[in-house]
């Protein structure tokens, strides 16, 4: 008894709203009938406020209606009814969406617009999508409404957060409102300043660019409005900051890759490489062959192309570095300007053989869709492709010095870096030691060219853009050593990028090798110079 009593108050207390929403709704749809039988400001007018109160009704058919007023397919008849017309030819009624069989083109006329309608036809449409069963949708027309900042989107956002329950469109909603708030006439000072203080906490570009165009603010308004502005200049250097960080560690990552192999070349055999970056450049290679022959004959795989393309790269590059040191490099140890000469002369070699298999053009390398894109952390634009290329060179790191560090190759090889000669007494076949540390400094060379195939160009010309870099960094953290050649790497990304804005991008690559020439001078054997007898002598 007491559950039906409290159900008919219910009942009783929303008769009032209900019949006041059709009304509403009524007055909307006479309102947008007022152009179709007279041509004149105040009917234009008429048809404005209609369709604000259409898309602030919250009638389901609101959006259709509008919808086709924005198409040019609403049509009025004498009595003020509405009818929408179909691609058929025929109408259905705009309330009801029940076909008008009766109705002939004799018996109606367009609802005509102009600018001022058509402007309110798109803050309405994109107001009626706050209402949207998706998150996404909603969340794209909040940021929709706070471009256009119109006022006449208020009540629909104020009756889309009474419903929304994601925090993320939820935060966007807000932040549209405040900006429609500043933007109206008849918003109080204390809202204003309260609109203020939201876009203040969004702290971003466009929050930025809002606040400095308002104008005819209340003294209050506008002094929270210019601190706001400072605040937010402030939290945007901060995030520029963090930006150039971010892209310092992306390419100190990619010289890391880069100069890793060189690393363990030149501390263990003492060779100077200048084919390094084309090893480099067949890594890339390999990984457009990989990528032609999964989309050929196994396009089920292509997406995962790049994950085959790591370790046939690294065993192409191993190969032929193995090759290179036992049919080269072996004749000429202890001569360091005609190793010199003749890598330059193999890379010469290697880059125009390229050419003759592949061509002169740059060849397309596709990045996977899980590597496309980028993501939001604040300010902070992380782009996904520099994200797993960071990744990547972290994993690679690690896996070299637990290569160097728990393999019987790795304990050979760090015996011959201390003390060739003792390592040679003592059993261990030098020969092939350095073979296989050329083949596995080659190898990371080219795993190096898979990810350098995702944000530069393939070319026959990929490597000689790092190798100078490369021997750079190796050089900086100390000849052989992996944790010096990481810090280097690191250390010249970020200073690289911090210098870019302030000088160019050419004037940052001066300034940094004079910096690192100053550096060798004082510490001619780097940061974190190897130890041992045959190091010292």
């Amino acid at each position: 008894m007491h559950r039906l009593i409290a159900l008919l108050l219910l009942l009783v207390l929303a008769l009032p709203a209900s019949q006041a929403r059709a009304d509403a709704v009524d007055d909307a749809y006479e309102a947008l009938s007022a152009s179709a039988l007279t041509i004149s400001p105040a009917s234009f007018e008429s048809v404005r406020q209609g369709v604000e109160q259409l898309a602030a009704s919250g009638d389901p058919r609101a959006a259709a209606v509008i919808g086709a007023l924005h198409d040019g397919l609403l049509y009025a008849r004498e009595d003020n009814a509405l009818f929408i017309q179909q691609p058929d030819g025929t109408y259905v009624d705009a309330r009801t969406g029940a076909p008008a069989a009766d109705v002939t083109d004799d018996d109606v006329h367009t609802v005509r617009v102009n600018n001022a309608v058509r402007s309110a036809i798109d803050a309405a449409l994109g107001s009626l999508q706050l209402f949207a069963p998706d998150a996404p949708t909603r969340l794209q027309a909040a940021s929709a409404v706070f471009t256009s900042h119109d006022p006449a989107a208020l009540p629909a956002l104020d009756k889309a957060l009474v419903k929304e329950t994601d925090s993320g469109v939820r935060r966007r909603m807000e932040q549209a409102r405040a900006a429609a708030l500043l933007s109206s006439s008849d918003a109080s000072e204390t809202d204003r300043l309260a609109a203020v203080a939201t876009l203040r906490a969004r702290g971003d570009i466009d929050a930025r660019g809002f606040l400095g165009s308002l104008s005819g603010q209340p003294p209050a308004v506008a002094a929270a409005a210019a601190t706001a502005i400072i605040a937010i200049d402030r939290q945007l250097e901060l995030w520029s900051l963090l930006q150039s960080v971010y892209y310092g560690l992306s390419l100190g990552s990619v010289l890391l890759l880069a100069a890793a192999g060189l690393a363990i070349t030149f501390g263990v055999m003492g060779v100077i490489n200048m084919a390094h970056g084309e090893m480099v450049m067949i890594g890339a290679y390999v990984t457009f062959m990989v990528q032609q022959f999964m989309h050929a004959y196994l396009p089920g795989l292509y997406p995962a192309s790049l994950l085959f393309a790591v370790p046939l790269a690294f065993l192409v590059s191993g190969a032929i570095g193995v090759v290179i040191e036992r049919s080269l490099i072996r004749w000429l140890y202890g001569r360091p300007l005609e190793t010199l000469l003749a890598t330059w002369g193999l890379s010469l070699v290697l880059q125009q053989a390229v050419r003759s298999i592949f061509g002169a053009n740059n060849r397309d390398v596709d990045t996977p869709a899980w590597m496309s894109g980028a993501t939001q952390l604040g300010g902070l634009t992380l782009t996904w492709n520099r994200m797993y290329i960071i990744l990547f060179a972290i994993i690679v790191l690690a896996a070299l010095m637990a290569a160097l560090r728990f393999t019987s190759l790795g304990l050979r090889m760090r015996a011959v870096t201390q003390n060739r000669r003792m390592a040679a007494a003592m059993g261990i076949r030098t020969p092939w030691i350095d073979a296989l540390t050329f083949g596995l400094g080659s190898g990371v060379a080219g795993m190096a060219g898979v990810a350098l195939s995702q944000i530069d160009n393939v070319s026959p010309n990929l490597g000689q853009g790092y190798i100078i870099d490369s021997f750079m960094v190796v050089v900086f953290g100390g000849v052989g050593n992996l944790w010096g050649t990481t810090l280097g790497a690191l250390t010249l990304g970020i200073v690289n990028k911090f210098l870019e804005p302030v000088a160019g991008a050419v004037l940052a690559k001066i300034v940094v090798l004079v910096l690192l020439i100053m550096f060798i001078q004082r510490r001619p054997r780097g940061m974190f110079p190897l130890k041992g007898r045959a190091v010292e002598t």
